[in-house]
């Protein structure tokens, strides 16, 4: 995120982290574009697609959806933010331990594709 100045990629964090932790969806998405791109193992288990991948807002938003209604308590701690050229990391503790979020941002700065990693045997 080259474009942005040094406390935005944090902001950015902070804002999806709490997002998550008020369960509010809208608010989550409102960090991604129309057409956005998220890929998760947990797509396979919950979306039940063996690609692992969705596109767009509303295809994510019934996934993220249903994985809320599995994990009522679900909450995010803050370890980090890595940041990239127009891509960062957030590194978080949640349900399954350690967890990585990566983004890619378009020119409008909002996220363009994601991609969620969880610890090895988690």
């Amino acid at each position: 995120m080259t474009s942005l100045a040094p406390q935005q990629p944090r902001e950015f964090a902070e804002s999806w982290i709490d997002a998550w932790n008020r369960h509010d969806l809208d608010a989550v998405l409102s960090h991604f574009c129309d057409d956005f791109q998220f890929s998760s193992p947990l797509v396979r288990q919950i979306a039940g697609d063996p690609s692992g991948q969705l596109v767009g807002k509303e295809a994510v938003r019934a996934y993220w959806q249903a994985g809320l209604s599995l994990l009522p308590d679900l909450h995010f701690d803050l370890v980090d933010v890595l940041v990239g050229v127009d891509c960062l990391t957030i590194l978080y503790q949640g349900h399954r331990g350690l967890a990585a979020e990566v983004f890619n941002f378009g020119a409008d700065g909002r996220a363009v594709r994601g991609q969620a990693l969880y610890a090895a045997g988690a």
